[in-house]
Order: structure tokens, then sequence, then C-alpha cells
């Protein structure tokens, strides 16, 4: 795609919400089958096509790494998310890219999750995000491309923004 499609097939949406603020809202959700047997939690792929990932324990919590870990579901959401959003900015951008890639690291003591220390965090204490881009654009405009794809990408910006998360018993 170049960035005349990209801005004519958006175009109309942003119109749509400068007139229509109301609009733009929208809510996502994700709903899971606990399995108690195998301790994990069963989603659906996100093509919704009925096939579904079994979540569950990663090897250092005891896991047998058959499962996915929902800790590096959340890398690869980071990382499709970035990925997209730089596809977006720089096809935008008219920058021509000959390949690009983006790795999530996350580090976490699982001593937290296993409930084996008190002081130590559970989860990832720090993330990295690493790109890797083939191009020849100027160095000034491959950070602007960086810039502007931590600026939009929604699971980055949920990360490490101020969404407000609760829990509630439904039923």
């Amino acid at each position: 795609m170049d960035s005349s499609t990209l801005r004519a097939v958006q175009a109309p949406v942003k119109q749509l919400y400068q007139n229509h603020p109301d609009a733009g809202l929208a809510e996502l959700s994700a709903e899971g089958h606990v399995d108690f047997e195998r301790i994990g939690c069963h989603v659906p792929l996100l093509t919704n096509n009925g096939h579904r990932i079994l979540a569950g324990l990663h090897p250092a919590a005891g896991g047998n790494g058959m499962a996915a870990c929902s800790g590096e579901m959340l890398l690869q959401a980071l990382v499709s998310c970035a990925g997209t959003t730089l596809a977006a900015v720089a096809v935008s951008m008219g920058l021509q890219m000959q390949a690009a890639t983006v790795k999530a690291v996350g580090r976490m003591d699982f001593r937290g999750t296993m409930g084996v220390s008190r002081e130590t965090p559970v989860g990832m204490t720090d993330i990295q995000l690493l790109f890797s881009l083939q191009t020849d654009a100027p160095k000034d405009t491959v950070s602007k491309l960086v810039q502007l794809t931590e600026r939009y990408c929604v699971v980055l910006r949920t990360l490490t923004g101020d969404c407000t998360v609760r829990s509630e018993i439904i039923s």
C-alpha cells in the first residue's frame, strides 16, 4: 500500500471522528474459558475462526512448555501492534523500507508470581522494544518513524499510560 491509498482509506474514518467524536469510541473485549485440569485458559485466535489457544503456566512457573505463556502473548501483542503501527506510519510518511523487524524482551523474576518472595514484584518489571529497520532513509527520519510508532501504538501506550484496570465478579 502507498501513502495516497492509506490516506484515502483512512480519510472518511478520520472525517467521521472529527464530525462525530463519539463515533471513535469502541469497546474491545476478549474472553477465555478456564481449564482447571490443565491449569490454563483457552482463548480464541484473533482470526476468530473457532480455533483456540491454550495459555498456561510458563516452565519457570511449573508448566510443561506445551501451553502458550500469557506473558509472552502480552509481548506478542506489543510486537504486533508496534509492527502494524510502524508499517502504517512508514507508508504514511512515504518511506521506502526494505525490511523491518520488531522484538520485545520482557524481564521478570518468577519468585514474585510463585509467591516465594513477597518483596519481588509479580509480572514484568522491564520491557525493551527493539526495532531492526532496513531503509535508506536518513537517520533523523528513521528516528521520527520510531517516535511516531511509539506515540500511536495502542498496546505500548496502554502499558505505559494511565489505563485503569478493575476486577469485578459478574455472576
